[in-house]
């Protein structure tokens, strides 16, 4: 049985998740008054391993999955702690090493209500190249997941869609993550939707479903969405997730309550523990369970890794 509660089912053939994405050092700056323009806030401080696929990584691993891999780009910087990490973890590190770049940082800003705002430096991360890539890295996979953040670049989108070619051809399914509602205004609904077609999961949280459809509810913009993706889960926070297909909406899941200090990471947690599940046999209410779980247990750390 598995840390979400879920009976283990046997696993016969290509047993590996492989995440292909970001790998970020985060600065996470609690703060319990508002800021104050021009002058001094308190906060509290810490430096820590993050990314939304490097978090993916390590919340499928920390749900139970054996084997979970990752490939990323990072600046030679910091290859060697992110590693490291990474490794700590339960995730096998695919480490492109960029000697031009630093390693992807990003600045968080966490509030007393627990939300975060994000100030983002890509760095290395959006400069994964079609070189780093071969379809070799699929032998022995079972499930393929893309960081939306890939498709927020030229090279790095270059990259997602060669994989997402070459896991299909493969018969291996892909999930997608949005990532950020502020990158994909920029980049633009359809063009996000064009490049991620294909893909057999759509992860959105429910401001990117709504930019995604147009739609203001998220059970309307799932059920949009799922005609253009077998299986979308929508995360909604501490109200949990809403699950459609075929056009329709097939499933709501609750979330545990739980009294939040950091939202940094809730949605990766979902993600990396709905698809470990669903890796087991596991049907997607069930999965969906695991997910929302595994995103309440992330609101209660400081970061975006369990």
């Amino acid at each position: 049985m598995d840390r979400g509660g879920l009976p283990r089912a046997p696993v016969t053939g290509p047993a590996a998740l492989l995440v292909v994405g970001d790998v970020v050092t985060d600065v996470v700056a609690r703060h319990r008054k508002p800021l104050s323009a021009a002058t001094d806030t308190p906060a509290r401080i810490r430096t820590l391993p993050g990314g939304a696929g490097a978090n993916v990584a390590c919340w499928a691993a920390r749900s139970g999955w054996a084997d979970v891999r990752l490939l990323g780009r990072v600046g030679t910087d910091s290859a060697a702690w992110h590693e490291r990490e990474l490794r700590r973890a339960g995730v096998r590190p695919l480490l492109a090493l960029d000697p031009d770049a630093p390693t992807a940082a990003v600045i968080a800003l966490v509030g007393p209500d627990a939300e975060r705002t994000f100030l983002t430096d890509s760095g290395a991360s959006l400069r994964l190249a079609p070189e780093d890539w071969s379809p070799a890295l699929l032998d022995g996979v079972a499930r393929v997941h893309l960081s939306g953040y890939l498709f927020f670049s030229g090279p790095s989108r270059e990259t997602a869609g060669l994989v997402l070619r070459d896991a299909r051809a493969a018969g291996v399914p892909v999930s997608v993550d949005p990532a950020s509602a502020g990158f994909l205004t920029e980049l633009g609904p359809e063009r996000f939707l064009s490049a991620a077609d294909g893909a057999q999961c759509l992860l959105p949280n429910a401001d990117e479903a709504r930019l995604l459809t147009g739609r203001a509810s998220p059970d309307e913009a799932a059920a949009a969405l799922s005609r253009r993706f077998p299986l979308v889960a929508v995360t909604l926070g501490a109200e949990g997730a809403v699950l459609a297909a075929e056009g329709r909406v097939t499933a709501r899941v609750t979330a545990p309550p739980v009294r939040p200090l950091d939202s940094t990471g809730a949605g990766d947690a979902f993600t990396g523990a709905f698809l470990a599940a669903l890796l087991t046999g596991a049907d997607p209410v069930s999965a969906a369970g695991s997910g929302c779980r595994a995103g309440a247990e992330a609101v209660t750390r400081v970061g975006g890794r369990p």
